[in-house]
């Protein structure tokens, strides 16, 4: 283990304090240079992979103290690190530092009847804090996504990933400092109370915009305690919509890979909704491809495949993120589209058709962040859809909704030029 592993201060900064170092260093970063920037992302992925033993010693730590806490096996495995994931959390450091650098893009300009030159360009929201749980790439892959984009990256993650993202933080603002740009561009919140995930949530005038990444318990905490402004990392009930005018073939290569591909993820789906024309007939051949899915359905999904079990009506609207699937039949598309857009959780939902106009009416009037044709609802995601990367997929309509990349990490400021206009 090498002499530079991070120990865990049993007097951890005050988070008022560390919010203020925060802002400061946002200064210099939104004005950064795009070399600067992608300097300090490729030093971090080498010194990462260097330091490597220091930040898998810290994880072992983590991971020792999961498991003698009785934390579920899944749960663990999300918390740990090996060579191989250290590895990736530097690629991911050095694909971000290959993207495009949003800031300065000049999104529109204009010259007024008075002569004023009007441009709107983007510019970085200054500091952007992550809460997040027992992930410790999120530490890595959020700071670079803040970094790129120009801001400073407030972190604060969970007490079970408390010596893990401690190893990270010190990699990162070591790089980013020996590059010239001030280490608190990067600040982790080493205090894991449930006061400092409160007090970091109040930092009102010091953060700009707030990201949760986690799941039912910290969103209903942001929702309550947070007086900063927030994205909210949503739920995903996702819905795929098998019409009476759907290829069946297709339908169920999608239904399987939305369901089955990668359960516990945003992007899954968790409900079935089939038009009454080819209920029968899809469920006979579905059944088998999601024989270890269990399903749950209304009176009449349940008469046409008799292992469908009862579903409640909080089934209809919940996120399983496990091998759990709701079934519903419907008489017609407009009964579709109002129980997709009565459960969903505007994250993403799916329609399987070939007839045009349906297609154009799902995609008009279900409401969520994004709508798909004939396609698996897996593929909502910020490097799918060629952002390269993503810090989370928002479920809200203000500032940003879909997946998160750099672009989104930014705000515009309208820059007006004149030669002595006065208004009369």
């Amino acid at each position: 283990m090498g002499d530079s592993l991070p120990r865990v201060t049993d007097r951890p900064t005050p988070v008022s304090d560390q919010a203020r170092a925060v802002k400061a260093a946002s200064r210099a970063l939104a004005t950064a240079s795009t070399t600067l920037k992608n300097d300090a992302l490729l030093a971090a992925a080498d010194l990462l992979e260097g330091r490597s033993a220091d930040v898998l010693a810290g994880n072992a730590l983590d991971v020792a103290a999961a498991e003698d806490a009785g934390i579920a096996a899944g749960l663990v495995d999300r918390l740990r690190l090996d060579e191989s994931r250290v590895a990736a959390m530097a690629g991911g450091l050095r694909q971000v530092a290959t993207l495009a650098d949003p800031v300065g893009e000049v999104l529109d300009g204009w010259v007024r009847p008075n002569g004023l030159r009007i441009s709107r360009v983007r510019v970085p929201l200054g500091v952007v804090a992550i809460i997040y749980e027992s992930r410790p790439n999120v530490t890595s892959d959020a700071a670079a996504l803040c970094l790129k984009s120009g801001n400073a990256a407030f972190l604060r993650g969970s007490s079970t990933a408390i010596h893990s993202n401690t190893a990270v933080a010190a990699v990162l603002r070591e790089a980013v400092s020996k590059i010239g740009l001030p280490a608190d561009s990067v600040v982790l919140v080493e205090d894991t109370s449930r006061e400092a995930a409160v007090e970091f949530m109040q930092q009102r005038g010091l953060v700009d915009c707030l990201i949760p990444r986690g799941g039912p318990s910290l969103i209903a905490s942001i929702l309550e305690n947070a007086t900063v402004p927030f994205v909210i990392d949503g739920d995903g009930n996702c819905h795929v919509y098998v019409d009476e005018h759907a290829d069946l073939d297709m339908a169920e290569s999608i239904v399987a890979n939305a369901k089955l591909q990668r359960p516990s993820v945003c992007n899954a789906a968790e409900s079935l909704v089939l038009h009454a024309d080819i209920a029968d007939d899809f469920l006979d051949r579905i059944d088998l491809v999601l024989a270890g899915v269990e399903l749950v359905g209304d009176e009449r999904s349940r008469s046409l495949l008799d292992r469908i079990e009862p579903a409640s009506p909080e089934d209809f609207a919940s996120e399983f993120l496990d091998l759990k699937l709701s079934v519903k039949v419907v008489d017609s598309l407009d009964e579709a589209i109002e129980h997709v857009n009565a459960n969903s959780s505007g994250h993403s939902e799916a329609i399987v058709t070939d007839d045009l106009r349906s297609a154009d009416r799902f995609l008009d009037e279900v409401d969520a962040a994004a709508v798909l044709v004939n396609a698996s609802t897996r593929f909502v995601d910020g490097e799918e859809f060629g952002f390269g990367a993503e810090i989370g997929i928002s479920t809200q309509k203000l500032h940003a909704r879909g997946p998160m990349g750099l672009a989104q990490l930014t705000t515009a400021k309208y820059q007006v030029r004149g030669d002595g206009q006065t208004r009369g």
